[in-house]
C-alpha cells in the first residue's frame, strides 16, 4: 500500500502553507500543511527545520487528524491511522520513508538493515550512509518514524530532534529490537 504521495520538486513552493502548534510532553511541535495534507511536522528547535515565513496559522481537518494521532501516540498507544501526507521527495527518499512506515511501533531497525533491505528490493547496492541521509531529510518526524532507526548494535544516533528526545520516544514505545 502506498501511504505517501510524492510531489514534484518545487511543488510546495507554489502552494499556500498553513501551520498549527502542538504542545507535546517532549516539547512544542509545529505542524505544516498545504491545506489538504500534512507536509511537515517537527519539534521546536529541531535542526534543519523551522517555521515557514509565509505560513498562515489556521484550523484545518488535517491538523485535527494529526492532533488525534499525536494524542494517541503520547498516551503510549500505537495509532492505527495516518492523516494524509504530501511529501516532496526523490524516488530514493520516498523508498526509504516507505520503509520507515513499516517499522512497527516499539521496534527499531539499523541503518545497515534498511540499506540491505532496500538493496535486496532494488537489486542495487545501497549504503547505510545514503539511507541515513534520506532518513535525516524526513520532513514529518514521529508519523514517519525516523526515531526508530538506530546505529550499529542499537546505538542511538542521528535524530534531528536530539538524541535525548529519541531515547524518550523509544522508551515511550517500550523499545524492542528487530
Amino acid at each position: 500500500m502506498r501511504l505517501l504521495r510524492q510531489m514534484p520538486a518545487g511543488a510546495l513552493g507554489r502552494v499556500m502553507r498553513f501551520t498549527q502548534h502542538y504542545a507535546s510532553p517532549l516539547g512544542g511541535v509545529t505542524l505544516e500543511s498545504d491545506g489538504a495534507a500534512l507536509t511537515g511536522l517537527w519539534f521546536d528547535g529541531q535542526r534543519g527545520c523551522g517555521p515557514v515565513p509565509d505560513a498562515v496559522e489556521a484550523p484545518l481537518p488535517v491538523f485535527d487528524e494529526t492532533r488525534r494521532w499525536l494524542d494517541a501516540y503520547f498516551r503510549g498507544e500505537a495509532p492505527d491511522f495516518l492523516p494524509p501526507l504530501h511529501l516532496v521527495a526523490t524516488p530514493f527518499q520516498s523508498a526509504v520513508w516507505q520503509m520507515l512506515l513499516r517499522i512497527p511501533y516499539g521496534a527499531t531497525v539499523t541503518y545497515g538493515a534498511l540499506a540491505s533491505a532496500l538493496a535486496a528490493h532494488t537489486g542495487r547496492r545501497v549504503s547505510a550512509r545514503a539511507v541515513g541521509g534520506a532518513v535525516g531529510r524526513n520532513p514529518i518526524s514521529l508519523l514517519i518514524p525516523c526515531h526508530r532507526v538506530v546505529g550499529a548494535r542499537g546505538a542511538l544516533t542521528g535524530y534531528a530532534g536530539g538524541v535525548e528526545r529519541k531515547a524518550r520516544l523509544l522508551a515511550l514505545e517500550r523499545r524492542r529490537e528487530t
